[in-house]
């Protein structure tokens, strides 16, 4: 039985024992947080352009896969400005009146934060828009022949959105952010620089070789970097020295069962399961699915992505097919009319 997907230790998704942790090791400030240079320079140059105007902050859009610090990046935004974040997400408003209750506190420059701002309903996105493109919000009053709408005026605030999948917004949405900015995964020398952060705030003894190991595994996440990180911190305090160095990291990993490349079992059943019991593809979703005992939906959103990114897998109009270097990891010989690997 495959691990489920909210559960796996290199998930990049959030996980319930993740809260409190990462509240404390979040950077405050554009000059803590690592990575995302572009993103943070551009925002450096819009954030200080309000401030010296004494303006809100153009509505901002942030996207790209989970676990990169969008969350983060915008607590990071309304630190920089001076102003409160009020915090929720699109599954979370399921009414008009919940989003009209919602902007009717929000008070001038603030931050209005939504995440999975893809999952807003259709019926809640239609508040949203005259709020942040005239600062205003229409609210019916009572119903039947009688009914008929009241426009209350909002101070300037800034909607900041958050998004692992930027095509499911409906384009009016898109439309209404001024800035629109996606976070990349990290490369190892970031993640290094992320992991030795945090070794610091949770006092955890590490040296810079045991770091750069957790940063090659972490799937180029910071969120899977701090998870890998208190794992690691356990392991050494009961089998090691207490120090996290390279041996250490390296011992602890294997135990996990997180290879070299950051890829655990579920990963590596997905491309067995693909080589061994379909020739290397193509194999249809469903087809993979059901042989996997996953939704599809899982495979596609939670599995595949990192794998894609790899080069270990190819998404064809037949299905699935399993790229020589996945073969060449698993130690599986190339498929007839593949091309071997240089």
């Amino acid at each position: 039985m495959s691990t489920p997907a909210e559960s796996r230790l290199i998930g990049a998704e959030a996980q319930a024992d993740d809260g409190g942790v990462e509240l404390s090791l979040r950077p405050r400030t554009l000059r803590e947080y690592i990575g995302q240079a572009k993103v943070k320079e551009n925002l450096s140059i819009f954030i200080q352009a309000a401030l010296n105007r004494g303006e809100a902050l153009d509505h901002v859009l942030l996207y790209g896969p989970p676990g990169l610090g969008k969350t983060t990046l915008a607590n990071v935004i309304a630190n920089e400005m001076g102003v409160k974040i009020k915090t929720t997400s699109g599954p979370a408003i399921e009414r008009p009146g919940d989003m009209a209750s919602m902007l009717s506190v929000m008070g001038k420059g603030d931050i209005f934060f939504i995440d999975e701002v893809h999952r807003l309903p259709r019926v809640v996105e239609e508040v949203l828009y005259p709020a942040m493109e005239d600062y205003v919000i229409d609210i019916m009053m009572s119903k039947g022949p009688g009914a008929h709408s009241v426009r209350i005026p909002l101070p300037r605030f800034t909607v900041v959105g958050a998004t692992t999948r930027y095509a499911a917004m409906t384009s009016p949405l898109r439309d209404r952010f001024g800035a629109t900015y996606r976070l990349d995964f990290y490369d190892h020398q970031a993640l290094m620089h992320i992991a030795t952060r945090s070794a610091a705030i949770l006092d955890v003894p590490i040296d810079d070789e045991g770091a750069m190991e957790i940063a090659r595994r972490s799937r180029g996440t910071p969120r899977v970097v701090n998870r890998l990180l208190r794992r690691l911190r356990d392991y050494a305090q009961v089998r090691g020295s207490g120090i996290i160095d390279r041996p250490t990291a390296q011992q602890a990993l294997a135990m996990l069962e997180i290879d070299d490349l950051g890829l655990d079992d579920v990963d590596r059943k997905l491309l067995a399961t693909i080589i061994d019991k379909f020739q290397g593809g193509p194999v249809g979703l469903d087809t993979l699915a059901a042989s996997m005992s996953e939704e599809p939906e899982t495979i596609e959103d939670v599995y595949e992505p990192f794998l894609l990114q790899l080069g270990f897998i190819q998404r064809t109009p037949r299905g699935r097919v399993a790229t020589p270097l996945a073969h060449q990891h698993l130690g599986r010989p190339v498929k007839p009319g593949q091309p071997a690997l240089l």
